[in-house]
């Protein structure tokens, strides 16, 4: 049944849509935009424990906005998650399409 959701045409354009537009909107968000509030990780809620993901969400904020130090002082694991995140995208938006990319990814 997924497959035969997935296959219609509006739905592909649906989410052609949603996957252009967010980044976009990140994009114009300022940067600092998610650096005040309380951190809803659950390592932090339960065990008062910063866990390898904290810090990801601003980090990635920073670094879409070419400020490479700070996303760097955030989360060092950044380096890592933004490159793998943009070949997942790339690929989704690429599958979309109909084309193959990345087939060992």
């Amino acid at each position: 049944m997924s497959r035969k959701f997935f296959n219609n045409k509006l739905v592909k354009i649906i989410l052609l849509i949603i996957l252009l537009l967010g980044p976009l909107i990140l994009l114009f968000l300022p940067s600092d935009y998610f650096d005040q509030g309380q951190s809803v990780c659950l390592s932090i809620f339960f065990f008062d424990l910063e866990c390898y993901g904290c810090g990801m969400t601003r980090a990635l904020m920073h670094l879409i906005h070419f400020e490479f130090f700070e996303a760097y002082e955030y989360n060092k694991l950044v380096v890592l998650v933004f490159p793998l995140l943009l070949l997942w995208w790339l690929k989704i938006v690429f599958s979309l399409f109909g084309k193959k990319i990345l087939k060992w990814f």
